[in-house]
């Protein structure tokens, strides 16, 4: 008979533990593959210590700076005549100070292409390889150290022509937050830093809060960010997450806020990165081929040809970062692009009056123009869309103001383009082109290549649809589906509801297409437009693909926006959408954003059974079995449901997360007077 208590619990726990080993599963297993190339030197990568001060030598014994560089140029900055852009890498935890290789290595090569006409040095700091992400006494010292690294590098170029004024810096993981510590150091200049991009950072809490020396370092970080914004209005600010292979740091503690309104941060997962398109785990993060060349690119562009250092207006570093890292229109950046472009009246013009056009590009031997007139589609449509699968990065589609057959002067439409992997696309809404006659899509001479162009224009409602989620606790026995009957280029699926974390569905999208049709690939973005966090398949037609739904960062409450699925496809085919909820990465979820609290709550529930043992032990002189004392002890599932109530209510109610915290916090008093009563009695 008192065995069965002790075998309820049994049983509980172990479902409790089964749950969370399905979690842990998905959290660490059951994610994309790896889909980065690899990094690698064309030269033997050398790294030259820098001579630091006796001094500083003294105060910080245990840490070193180093100038990394690769064959000939390693061997010209022996002697420290340098002459480029200083860039200074700050390892994670447990990170080395050579994991700079790979973005010095692709900067060097960036730099021999354009013959030296720019370059950058990097530099990079050893901390010994310290574990600060476990123990974090270290941080405030590595802080002041860096700051001692700022200082010697910015020396190194006294007395050059181009002496740069300030130091570019990524950091990775807690190389990042120690980055953005020095601006709490009282000595510390902000003018130092004007361009900080941080790798896999937690920058909202750390992933085990395990000191106090963690926490306090954190919430002095955090609150001089938010209290001295006046501090970080001339720094801008990029945090890259890895996405869901990173399992170390997940993407929603990389989410830095804008400070205020006038601070320059933003905040990107690498899933969403124009032309990388990846998921990274916390280590391929500093070496993931796609994601290093954005970032180069994104150096290189942020160049001011009349300091030849990085540009000191915020204004254009993030223009350019928007550039990389946000919507790439599949073009150079440019500072002030030329919106007005002459056009060849010698080319062949041709006049398009149907709605919807494909044309086959292959060996042509000259260019052709075709016009698009506007005003009998105003009347029936509310929107154009086009493609083009020729990647390059020229301008393609232009607007006409005359109504002449023949254009001359048009405006470059393709700023507004945006890259996909395997087409350029872009959605203009007519009314916003009232000005507007006629639309150009530009073909060039082409030889030996083959690629197709398409337009079509639409209403917008016949292309939006709706597809409200399933339940949480449906566990996937239930769907909820759509039939896009359309068969056009471009559809959005609305996901009605589905804007919190703990969400998790499977997505299965099949595909029907016209045989005896010349198709390009689909290509599927998830976009979330709270976050920079889409993710993007791209699938053959026609097929069946399987995507996965779940959120890095949940929806803000005064956001009104819609995650939607967009579908770009070929003319000719059409969808089917269905949804289900996959209970698997619901845990999976749950673990990723709660399995720190898992230890404590093993820990708690262990320290109350043995003090339900010392109590028996004290009373009885008899100690009780430990499932026993476990069953009468550690109740803390009979409380959590009353608080997920009581939230669910309020949530409802509307009474906001204020009183939710307040009967919480009662909650919780009462949970431990009601053990403490028990130990003592």
């Amino acid at each position: 008979m008192g065995r069965g208590p002790g075998v309820a619990a049994a049983l509980f726990y172990g479902a409790l533990a089964a749950l969370a080993l399905l979690g842990v599963r998905d959290v660490l297993f059951l994610y994309e593959e790896n889909r980065c190339s690899m990094t690698y030197m064309y030269e033997y990568p050398e790294y030259l210590k820098i001579k630091l001060p006796k001094k500083i030598s003294r105060r910080f014994p245990a840490y070193e700076l180093y100038l990394y560089g690769e064959g000939n140029y390693a061997e010209e900055n022996k002697n420290l005549i340098l002459t480029g852009i200083p860039v200074l890498f700050l390892p994670g935890n447990a990170g080395s100070y050579k994991q700079v290789r790979s973005l010095g290595s692709i900067a060097l090569r960036k730099a021999e292409d354009i013959d030296f006409k720019y370059h950058f040095n990097f530099f990079t700091v050893n901390f010994n390889e310290e574990l600060v992400a476990l123990y974090g006494g270290s941080l405030q010292r590595q802080t002041r150290f860096v700051h001692e690294c700022i200082k010697i590098i910015l020396k190194l170029y006294k007395d050059r022509e181009f002496a740069p004024k300030s130091v570019a810096i990524v950091g990775h993981s807690m190389g990042g937050l120690v980055a953005r510590a020095l601006l709490t150091l009282k000595n510390f200049k902000p003018e130092l830093i004007n361009l900080l991009i941080t790798q896999a950072t937690p920058h909202v809490a750390p992933v085990m809060p395990l000191d106090k020396y963690l926490t306090d370092f954190y919430t002095a970080v955090n609150n001089h960010w938010i209290l001295k914004a006046q501090d970080v209005r001339n720094l801008t600010t990029l945090s890259v997450a890895g996405g869901f292979r990173d399992y170390q740091v997940r993407s929603g503690l990389a989410f830095l806020p804008r400070f205020s309104p006038h601070s320059s941060a933003l905040f990107v997962v690498s899933s969403a990165v124009p032309r990388t398109w990846v998921s990274t785990d916390h280590l391929s993060i500093v070496w993931c081929k796609e994601l290093i060349l954005a970032t180069i690119r994104a150096f290189f562009d942020l160049i001011d040809e009349n300091t030849k250092q990085i540009t000191e207006d915020p204004k254009k570093r993030m223009m350019v970062l928007n550039h990389h890292f946000v919507r790439h229109p599949a073009k150079f950046f440019e500072e002030d692009p030329e919106t007005l472009t002459e056009l060849k009246g010698t080319l062949i013009w041709i006049k398009i009056e149907s709605s919807d056009w494909t044309y086959t590009v292959y060996n042509e031997s000259d260019g052709k123009y075709f016009v698009f007139p506007l005003s009998n589609h105003r009347k029936t449509y509310s929107h154009v869309h086009c493609q083009s699968g020729m990647m390059d990065t020229g301008s393609w589609i232009y607007g006409c103001l005359n109504s002449s057959s023949v254009c001359l002067e048009g405006f470059d439409l393709s700023w507004k383009a945006e890259l996909l992997p395997t087409v350029k696309v872009v959605t203009l809404k007519l009314q916003e082109y009232p000005s507007l006659s006629s639309l150009v899509i530009y073909v060039p001479a082409v030889n030996d290549n083959k690629f197709i162009l398409n337009c079509e224009f639409f209403q917008e409602d016949s292309r939006t649809v709706q597809l409200p989620i399933t339940h949480l606790f449906s566990f996937g026995l239930s769907s909820s589906k759509v039939v896009l009957n359309s068969t056009g280029l471009i559809h959005n699926v609305q996901l009605q509801h589905f804007n919190q974390i703990y969400q998790a569905f499977k997505i299965y999208i099949e595909s029907h297409c016209h045989p005896h049709k010349e198709r390009k690939t689909s290509v599927y973005r998830l976009h979330v437009p709270w976050s920079h966090e889409d993710s993007i398949t791209v699938s053959k037609v026609p097929s069946s693909a399987e995507i996965s739904a779940k959120l890095h960062i949940a929806q803000p409450e005064n956001d009104s926006t819609v995650a939607v699925l967009n579908i770009y496809s070929s003319l000719g085919c059409q969808y089917e959408v269905t949804i289900q909820t996959s209970f698997s990465q619901v845990l999976g979820q749950v673990i990723r954003f709660h399995g720190g609290s898992l230890p404590v709550y093993v820990i708690s529930n262990m320290l109350l059974a043995y003090g339900g043992q010392l109590s028996a032990l004290i009373s009885t002189g008899q100690c009780s079995d430990f499932v026993l004392a476990l069953a009468r002890e550690a109740k803390p599932y009979k409380v959590d449901p009353i608080v997920n109530i009581v939230k669910f209510l309020l949530g409802n109610c509307l009474l906001g997360w204020h009183n939710f915290l307040i009967i919480s916090k009662a909650l919780v008093f009462i949970v431990v007077i009601f053990n403490k009563t028990l130990w003592t009695s």
